[in-house]
């Protein structure tokens, strides 16, 4: 392996020429017309137009993608997250363009991609699991009520090919069900082409907590320890953090244990998350298993010393990684992640693309991270995630991780496009926050509050 082409855009492309070029790897980016002057193509060693602006027309077009990387002499393609990291169709295709996947295998990328399909590997493998229903298509309705009933109220209607929030619903009674089941479909269709959806008991209060996993591809497998995720909006994370405040170790330890399972029984390859929910008894439940890296995966690199984007392409390059074992991994301290986005909290998170007029980040150190791929005078585009920025932070315990990352918010400058950095900054202030009192309808229980001065 010489030569990798990253098949992504904005930060997750360019901290992926980061851990390539510390390996002594050459980079292609892949752009579209709208990214023409953006950071990760000024980064990277080489850098190919993939087509217009729309993401179907450029980072979904995968066989635009292998051709960029055939033209431009790459020997490997890393997805980074999101766009075309878990299609399974893509995997196979450039492996079979004889281009190394650093990645997962297609048929781990397919199992677990299929959430409903997903939950039976994991009972299977001894996980707990919530009460669920089959897969509903739209020519297939009929036994839905009773389907609901069975899994009870509160519940989520899923998309069964979704991920990162996206074609999730809530329902606390029966009366707009079919309503909310054919609303789900026809965004699932249009998000990730299958239309099918599922239902899925939803607990409250809950947690959201997600195992780091790393697996060797011969039934080996090690976690990383834990991630809370559990403030969010609209079911997607904006604050993560490890360890999980106030987590019993009899607990942590068992939700590892059970995250490594899954993966030996996938003999999974490389980098993947496992991700729980966590009742007030703390009681766990798998939920799904992503098959990529993850947007906040800094927050485990922060409390391991591990760089998990180079463990993906040591191993996709054949090196031998025998001494990644359980023992060997440890945490020091504790680490918070916050994503900022274009995005204005007052109209319900609504984005706002346009020119970063200003932007100055605090500045790093070994304590304080910023990943971002954008620079003073980029343009968010209205074409893609609104995310202009991630600030990670370490500290010795938890209050001074969350002093730090106050600080850090605060140093901040960003202007001419609407931020959410205030509304993290009241998070990380709050009473409950501050005591651990983390749960996923935060955001929706302290709005007001959040969206203070």
């Amino acid at each position: 392996m010489r030569n990798v082409l990253i098949a992504n855009r904005g930060e997750i492309a360019c901290r992926v020429i980061r851990s390539c070029a510390r390996l002594g790897l050459s980079t292609v980016a892949v752009y579209s017309e709208a990214d023409k002057d953006a950071l990760h193509v000024k980064l990277a060693d080489s850098a190919r137009l993939i087509g217009p602006s729309p993401a179907r027309e450029s980072y979904l077009a995968g066989e635009r993608i292998i051709a960029a990387a055939k033209e431009s002499g790459a020997d490997a393609i890393h997805p980074g997250y999101g766009f075309l990291s878990e299609n399974a169709g893509f995997a196979q295709a450039v492996s079979a363009a004889g281009i190394r996947w650093i990645g997962p295998t297609a048929q781990s990328i397919d199992e677990m991609g299929d959430k409903e399909r997903a939950r039976l590997l994991a009972k299977a493998a001894g996980l707990p699991i919530l009460a669920g229903s089959p897969r509903f298509t739209p020519d297939n309705l009929h036994e839905l009520a009773g389907a609901a009933a069975g899994v009870g109220y509160p519940l989520l209607v899923k998309a069964a090919a979704g991920g990162g929030g996206i074609g999730m619903r809530r329902l606390d009674g029966p009366d707009e069900l079919e309503k909310t089941v054919t609303a789900t479909q026809t965004l699932a269709a249009k998000s990730f082409g299958d239309p099918a959806v599922y239902l899925e008991q939803f607990v409250e209060p809950a947690r959201h907590i997600e195992i780091q996993v790393f697996g060797l591809g011969d039934g080996r497998a090690v976690h990383l320890f834990e991630r809370e995720c559990s403030i969010q909006r609209r079911f997607q994370k904006i604050i993560e953090e490890s360890p999980a405040p106030g987590l019993p170790d009899s607990v942590r330890s068992a939700m590892g244990e059970a995250a490594v399972a899954l993966a030996r029984q996938q003999r999974y390859v490389g980098a993947g998350t496992v991700e729980f929910v966590v009742d007030a008894h703390h009681n766990f439940y798998f939920l799904e298993m992503n098959t990529r890296i993850q947007v906040e995966h800094p927050v485990t690199e922060m409390v391991t010393g591990l760089d998990l984007v180079e463990l993906q392409i040591r191993l996709a390059r054949g090196e031998d990684l025998s001494l990644l074992t359980q023992e060997a991994i440890k945490t020091v301290g504790h680490a918070i992640e916050c994503r900022i986005y274009a995005e204005n909290p007052a109209k319900n998170f609504l984005p706002s693309p346009g020119q970063l007029t200003q932007f100055q980040p605090p500045i790093t150190s070994d304590s304080i991270r910023v990943d971002s791929g954008f620079r003073e005078g980029d343009k968010v585009s209205f074409h893609y995630d609104p995310m202009i920025t991630k600030v990670i932070v370490r500290g010795a315990e938890r209050d001074g991780a969350l002093n730090r990352m106050a600080s850090a918010l605060g140093d901040f400058r960003i202007e001419g496009v609407a931020t959410n950095l205030s509304f993290l900054r009241n998070t990380i202030a709050h009473p409950a926050f501050r005591k651990g009192e983390t749960f996923t309808r935060f955001v929706d229980t302290y709005m007001s509050e959040l969206l203070g001065p």
